[in-house]
């Protein structure tokens, strides 16, 4: 099992998410629950059509970390 990191990200009106480690793999939806599981749904659908093109599944290399500043 690969776990690859995901970036999340709060719009005007939406949240939207993608995969670092795979490129053009992206989702949207209404709020942070939604694109949630819409981006599961699309890094398994992105690797499902990687391995039935016979292509490489890229290695989950990005790693996620966070920096704390005074406010």
């Amino acid at each position: 099992m690969s776990q690859y990191a995901v970036i999340y990200e709060r719009g005007e009106r939406n949240w939207s998410a993608y995969v670092p480690d795979l490129p053009g793999c992206v989702a949207t939806g209404e709020d942070r629950a939604a694109v949630e599981k819409r981006i599961r749904e699309a890094v398994q659908f992105h690797v499902e059509g990687l391995r039935d093109n016979d292509t490489p599944i890229p290695e989950a290399e990005t790693e996620v970390g966070f920096v704390a500043i005074a406010s």
